[in-house]
């Protein structure tokens, strides 16, 4: 079993930053891909990001340019940096974790970004 904690979230203007955090623990494989998603009220839940274990990333387009992911595999975390945030990325944001080509999925438990206009 892997536990998936975040933090870093809250309210912010748009055009602030945030970083949320994402702390990973338990049976960790050294393949895996982590990511961030969000899910706004009323809608489904999307992909942000998403970062390999050997660092490729890959970005939502909504996104591309403003937020950036990374990840420090020795502390099992993994980062979001949120600039120039816009009302519109008000929403849950989920980490997750997927190994075992998939097989395997684990989310936590969501932390709020509120970005006020």
């Amino acid at each position: 079993q892997v536990q998936l904690v975040e933090s870093g979230g809250g309210l912010v203007q748009a055009g602030g930053s945030l970083r949320l955090s994402c702390a990973a623990s338990g049976k960790i494989n050294s393949i895996n891909i982590m990511g961030w998603y969000r899910q706004a009220p009323g809608k489904q839940r999307e992909l942000v990001a998403t970062i390999t274990s050997s660092g490729t990333t890959n970005y939502a387009d909504s996104v591309q340019g403003r937020f950036s992911i990374s990840r420090d595999n020795a502390r099992f975390t993994m980062y979001l940096q949120l600039n120039n945030l816009k009302p519109e990325d008000t929403a849950v944001y989920y980490c997750n974790l997927r190994q075992n080509r998939g097989v395997d999925t684990y989310w936590g438990q969501g932390t709020q970004v509120t970005v006020s206009s």
